[in-house]
Formats: C-alpha cells, structure tokens, sequence
C-alpha cells in the first residue's frame, strides 16, 4: 500500500539541471538556491570562475560545503572535488577558487560581508 503524504508533508524535487545559473554580486560567483526558508536556512550551489574571490565574511551558523568540482582554498586550508568542510558560527574568512570550483553549500544562517553586501539568497536577515 502506497503512504500519501498530505501536501505540507510532501517532498520537494528540485530539477536543478534546469535551473538557470543566476549572477551574484560578485564577479566570477553563479549560483542556484536550491532551498530557502524564512528561518534563514538554505541550500545553495554555486559555480566559481577560476580566480574567483568570496570576500571576507563570518558565518553566523553552521555552514556545511560538499566540493563536486575544483578546489576553494582559505588561509585554513583546501577542499578539492569530493571533500566535505564545514565551519562553525563565528568562523571567518576569505575563499578563493584558483582554478574555479563548483560547490553544495547548507546554510543554517545567512553570512555576514564585512563590506555590506547582502547575502546570497533572498530572506537572509541582512537582506536590503
């Protein structure tokens, strides 16, 4: 016997494939948000041009990565196509893709820029 989920209870399918990349605020950073909620979680990937920069900027929560492509290198270290890094709230720092990256990022809080750019996806409490 099939289990019916009432529609609140449903999955959610995604056909990310489709999905077209959108440009950020910043050069050489694309992305696709997978998932947002108003709690301020969300679901990002996000494709790097070789020598892309993420500027400075702390996490307010937990931040988990999963690398699919390239490397995405801090002054802590690196993680290259199929590593997995995750950083705790307060966690700091500049990112970088020498040769480019494509990513699956889990946001439990938006970041915080130190320059005043908004986060990534729209609903983060330091939307404009």
């Amino acid at each position: 016997m099939p289990i019916i989920n009432a529609p609140e209870h449903r999955s959610r399918f995604v056909e990310t494939a489709q999905m077209p990349w959108q440009a950020t605020a910043f050069d050489g950073i694309e992305m696709k948000v997978l998932y947002q909620d108003e709690a301020g979680r969300s679901a990002i990937l996000f494709k790097l041009a070789p020598g892309a920069v993420v500027p400075s900027h702390e996490h307010t929560a937990l931040e988990m990565t999963y690398m699919l492509e390239g490397t995405l290198v801090d002054d802590e270290g690196s993680a290259n196509a199929g590593d997995f890094v995750w950083r705790p709230a307060g966690n700091r720092h500049i990112a970088h893709a020498p040769q480019g990256a494509v990513f699956l990022s889990i946001f439990n809080q938006p970041n915080v820029f130190d320059d005043g750019h908004p986060f990534f996806s729209r609903g983060g409490r330091d939307q404009p």
